[in-house]
């Protein structure tokens, strides 16, 4: 028989002294965000499914809990990420002209942990910057990141990027279906070159050269310069490594690289993605970059670029 006071698994109390320094944080990397001019926001912990998942793909749907609404009998979810609600927010709510900043920071509840040390309920802190297409609003965000590993004590040793826009191209350029593309996505995640091998045999030689080479293009700046000779002479992929240069270049006091098979937050995501690592750890500590499509399902689509992280990790 289970004893009353056991918890579920992989979800845990918050103890007095983890509390405090958990509430510390929480307050000192607000602070952080308050003084880039981002406004806090509050989403509620469910809302109706079809808008909490929009725009966000079927990683999310599988970690969000599900439940039917007594008042209504319509589908719930609990949230396990905030970034559609704030995007809601920015494009129903406020309505505001002009570029919106806005930061948040609560508990979000996941079906599965992320991996077996993880918590099912990550204390989610992110910003969000709306309204500016231009390279700078994707600067200012890895930027922002930045500092708050810094404030929170645990400046990011290295800050990957990459960028949405060259995998989708090679998808298009191979005539890949939007299931296929999943597949590829999931073989360039794990860098799983013998599985991109074997599933590439029939491609056209330069599209599959180009393919394999994405795995192996991760470093400093150099790799840029490799990924124009490697890769199709095509607009969009121009475009992607043209930003990918201007972050590096603006950015020279960060701790910027590049990997062109770091696809993260694929399903919404369109363009320049980071990445940010701190001393010691393996996985990344907070997670970004720009996902211009997802306010339209709201009604209003706008330029969006940000990040977020698990406070309760970085404590």
């Amino acid at each position: 028989m289970t004893s009353a006071w056991l918890l579920p698994e992989h979800i845990a109390d918050v103890l007095p002294s983890q509390a405090r320094r958990l509430e510390e944080l929480r307050r000192r990397v607000l602070d952080s965000a308050r003084a880039y001019g981002y406004e806090l926001v509050m989403p509620p912990l469910l809302e109706h499914l079809e808008s909490l998942l929009t725009g966000t793909g079927h990683e999310l749907d599988l970690r969000t809990f599900k439940l039917v609404d007594q008042n209504s009998g319509r589908s719930l979810g609990v949230r396990a990420d905030m970034t559609a609600q704030v995007a809601r927010i920015d494009a129903h709510l406020l309505n505001r002209p002009g570029v919106v900043r806005l930061c948040y920071c609560g508990s979000v509840l996941h079906a599965q942990p992320a991996d077996m040390q993880a918590s099912r309920e990550p204390f989610q802190l992110g910003a969000e910057l709306y309204g500016y297409a231009d390279l700078a609003a994707d600067l200012e965000i890895v930027r922002l990141a930045a500092a708050t590993l810094q404030a929170a004590g645990a400046p990011a040793a290295r800050i990957d990027l990459g960028h949405m826009g060259i995998f989708r191209t090679l998808m298009t350029l191979a005539g890949v279906s939007a299931d296929g593309e999943e597949h590829f996505f999931n073989l360039l995640q794990r860098k799983d070159v013998p599985g991109l091998e074997q599933e590439t045999v029939n491609w056209r030689p330069e599209l599959r050269q180009a393919i394999l080479a994405l795995p192996r293009l991760y470093g400093d700046r150099t790799v840029l310069d490799a990924a124009r000779q490697l890769l199709p002479q095509v607009p969009a992929i121009h475009k992607a490594l043209d930003d990918l240069t201007a972050l590096v270049s603006q950015a020279t006091d960060l701790p910027l690289y590049v990997d062109l098979s770091d696809l993260r937050g694929y399903h919404y995501h369109s363009g320049v993605v980071f990445a940010a690592y701190c001393p010691g750890y393996t996985s990344a500590m907070a997670l970004g970059g720009r996902y211009d499509g997802v306010g339209a399902a709201f009604g209003r689509a706008r330029p969006a670029t940000g990040f977020s992280l698990d406070l309760r990790e970085l404590c």
